[in-house]
């Protein structure tokens, strides 16, 4: 009686276990199943999704007046998009913050991040890079009757700079006995500047002439003190995307484009 119950039990198990069996093969001959490429899910939803600042003036601005986003990453996404959609307009900009793109990305939410974006070995870990398309250096911004010239003259200020930054992670390495104090984005840094919680704020040079383009009360100071390599990140591994986005770029590059919108945006070609 004993083995007559254990039968549809034991059978029951060798099923289940022949099932389970199936499905762990049903993708490639390693067992795996394979995504869609960014290129192929961007073709078919027909637009580009690009992650892009909204507070960083000559990068990515957003106009509260009309609503629309300017600057030199958004026009490099719109070229993207004519370049694998035949169309600039085909893009959807979505707004990121150095502390919330890379979780975005990977999350799917965006295809890549076009937001004045170091290239660190740190970042190479969660994301690849497209080649180097900006090169930019820290510095600091201060009142035009600031006393501080430099690294040197930060010895117990308040330093102001952004969360998720490269700027913040530096400015405590050679700036160690500064009181570093971090805010969610550009625009809410420079704001606390201006009501005086902080004497300098720090950023990439090219973000904080930007800056001062808006309130001519502050300068820079400092020169550059660290290379800040700007490049397009792109999901982890997706090697044809970085491919595609490369050639873009090279093709700005050797056609004049790149040049005509860098001294449009930034006053000057490319040295």
């Amino acid at each position: 009686m004993k083995n007559v119950l254990k039968w549809p039990s034991f059978m029951f198990v060798l099923i289940l276990s022949l099932v389970l069996s199936g499905c762990s093969t049903s993708g490639g001959s390693d067992g795996s199943t394979e995504a869609k490429g960014t290129i192929e899910q961007i073709k078919e939803r027909g637009k580009l999704i690009a992650g892009v600042k909204y507070d960083t003036k000559l990068f990515g601005l957003k106009d509260p007046a009309s609503g629309e986003v300017e600057g030199f990453d958004i026009d490099i996404a719109k070229a993207l998009a004519k370049q694998i959609l035949g169309d600039e307009t085909k893009v959807e900009l979505k707004e990121v913050t150095s502390k919330t793109r890379i979780p975005m990305l990977q999350n799917g939410d965006i295809d890549l991040i076009i937001a004045t974006m170091t290239i660190t070995d740190e970042r190479k870990e969660q994301v690849d890079f497209s080649d180097v398309y900006f090169e930019a250096g820290q510095s600091l911004l201060v009142k035009n009757d600031s006393t501080i010239t430099g690294l040197e003259s930060l010895s117990g200020v308040k330093v102001l700079a952004v969360k998720g930054s490269t700027s913040a992670q530096n400015i405590r390495e050679k700036a160690p006995s500064a009181e570093v104090l971090e805010y969610d984005n550009y625009q809410d840094a420079f704001t606390a500047l201006k009501a005086g919680k902080g004497e300098a704020l720090t950023t990439d040079n090219i973000i904080l002439i930007g800056m001062q383009q808006t309130d001519n009360n502050y300068k820079l100071v400092g020169g550059n003190f660290t290379s800040e390599p700007y490049g397009i990140a792109i999901r982890k591994g997706d090697t044809a995307f970085v491919k595609e986005v490369n050639s873009l770029l090279k093709n700005m590059k050797d056609s004049g484009e790149y040049d005509t919108l860098h001294e449009k945006w930034l006053g000057t070609k490319p040295e």
